[in-house]
């Protein structure tokens, strides 16, 4: 019989970095379609992030280089303000570290993993490092660097300072094996188009593997802006929560930390708080126990609190919406911003609706979905935005899921997306979610129905003109021969006369 000692030989730590190289299918890396897409899409989100934190208009460029079976070269670069030499090897080999994980805001990227994740597939499928070609302005570098997988940290391997013509920004430069390029709905092509009209701010140049320049106009010099850092809402949290919040708090009391680190607890709430959980607002909050912790949590969910304040979320807005639409060129389009709304007791949403009828739409119902403006182009079926298109009864608004050419835009902005996976290509199944989703789709068909109505009218009456038209020759003459009159002006005044009636 084996003892503990024996059973325990094989034990193994895994770092973050190795649990996601044997597990890479969880950051979306499945396919050499959505290998490729995945890959073009955190290279991109950390760009956008990247000057819209700075206040910079996007200047986005891409570009794929095929270099043989399988394989291609793949380059991002911005004009953002470009990252400080000591920085870059966290910024791109470190997984679960960034300037955004950490805070309750709004942000593309919420857990620390996407651009590093492309850097570690790029070295387990080709054994290069990553280039990172950096100018703050002052100076600039090009770097060299691998991801050491067993301790989660990037890797300087060469390092060269170079003269910077002037140039601000970043540009990373990856090679990659078992993708593959093509124009489908799932390819790069389509991931940059979506992002285009989510971000009309943003001018973004894509060159594809056969040299061909593709360029998605910028359509809006207005940036959006800048996200706040938001307070938790009590009824989002739970005890664990707490008890982290209280060891990392400048408070001493728990009725100060109450107060000074929560959303929508002021002074008098505190004291009900205290009422019913028990536990002092004097206690030293370094000295909570889960116990004192759960109580006050519990005490959260007996409480009526306002809703969060939605002011730390910018959504995309109506106008840009149909500006970014206009990449479509329909014959018709809508945009609404819904209210803000909690889901999960307190966590904020805001829900954005696009319609855009004929034009570049093909026949039948196309879905562009969008978590805090980046693109979910994979994992459609498990989306709540498809369960929540797929709840509409399109006959009510004049739709033929089969024939009616018609794109259907959803934007979900939160300080926390509820994505199905890592891959972050899908929103889970909120209620809340789902019915905001459903309640703007339907606001927004309301108006493509009194389109369509109106449409339908005028073709109609156009129909009977037309009609009533054809018989004009021979009733003027008949006319003519009666009166005596001129058969020209008989049949001029005849048609005056249909216009007039249907006018």
């Amino acid at each position: 019989m084996k003892t503990a000692n024996d059973l325990f030989k094989e034990f193994k730590i895994l770092s973050v970095s190795e649990f996601f190289k044997k597990n890479a299918d969880m950051l979306g890396y499945t396919g050499k379609i959505r290998s490729m897409t995945i890959l073009v899409h955190e290279m991109v989100t950390n760009a956008l992030d990247a000057c819209e934190e700075a206040h910079i208009l996007p200047e986005i460029r891409v570009e794929i280089d095929h270099r043989g079976d399988s394989h291609y070269e793949i380059s991002v670069e911005d004009n953002a303000t470009g990252i400080p030499l000591k920085f870059i090897p966290d910024v791109f080999g470190k997984m679960l570290a960034g300037s955004k994980a950490h805070r309750n805001m709004q942000s593309r990227g919420q857990q620390g993993i996407g651009v590093s994740g492309a850097v570690m597939y790029s070295q387990v499928t080709t054994g290069q490092p990553a280039v990172i070609i950096s100018s703050t302005g002052e100076e600039m570098w090009e770097v060299k660097m691998n991801l050491d997988l067993q301790k989660n940290a990037g890797k300087i391997i060469e390092k060269n300072k170079i003269n910077d013509n002037g140039w601000r920004g970043t540009k990373i430069v990856i090679e990659a094996k078992d993708v593959t390029y093509n124009k489908s709905k799932y390819s790069p092509y389509n991931y940059l188009r979506m992002s285009s009209i989510a971000n009309p701010h943003a001018r973004i140049e894509f060159i594809e593997p056969d040299g061909t320049k593709i360029l998605f106009p910028r359509s809006s010099k207005t940036l959006p802006k800048s996200p706040k850092i938001m307070k938790l809402h009590p009824r989002g949290m739970s005890t664990d929560d707490l008890l982290v919040m209280a060891k990392n708090c400048r408070a001493r009391k728990l009725g100060s930390f109450l107060r000074s680190e929560l959303a929508r607890v002021s002074r008098k709430k505190a004291e009900e708080i205290e009422r019913v959980s028990g536990v002092s607002l004097d206690k030293n909050v370094s000295r909570l126990t889960w116990n004192d912790a759960e109580r006050v949590v519990n005490a959260f969910k007996k409480i009526d609190f306002m809703a969060p304040s939605s002011e730390g979320l910018i959504p995309i807005g109506e106008e840009n919406i149909i500006k970014g639409l206009s990449l479509i060129n329909p014959e018709f389009s809508v945009a609404i911003t819904r209210a803000p709304k909690t889901y999960r007791g307190g966590i904020p949403f805001i829900i954005e609706v696009g319609l855009a009828y004929g034009g570049k739409s093909e026949p039948g119902i196309e879905i562009i979905r969008y978590a805090n403006r980046s693109p979910l182009v994979f994992d459609q079926g498990g989306c709540v935005i498809n369960e929540a298109v797929k709840s509409i009864d399109w006959r009510r608004y004049r739709v033929n899921l089969e024939s009616t050419p018609l794109t259907v835009f959803v934007n979900v902005t939160s300080t926390h997306i509820p994505y199905t996976s890592a891959g972050k290509q899908a929103i889970a199944m909120e209620e809340e979610i789902f019915n905001e989703v459903r309640f703007g789709i339907m606001e927004t068909c309301r108006g493509l129905k009194r389109y369509m109505d109106s449409k339908r009218r005028a073709y109609r009456k156009k129909q009977r003109i037309d009609s009533l038209l054809k018989y004009a020759p021979e009733t003027s003459k008949a006319i003519s021969r009666l009166t005596g009159r001129d058969t020209d002006k008989v049949k001029n005044l005849f048609i005056k006369l249909i216009e007039k009636k249907y006018a």
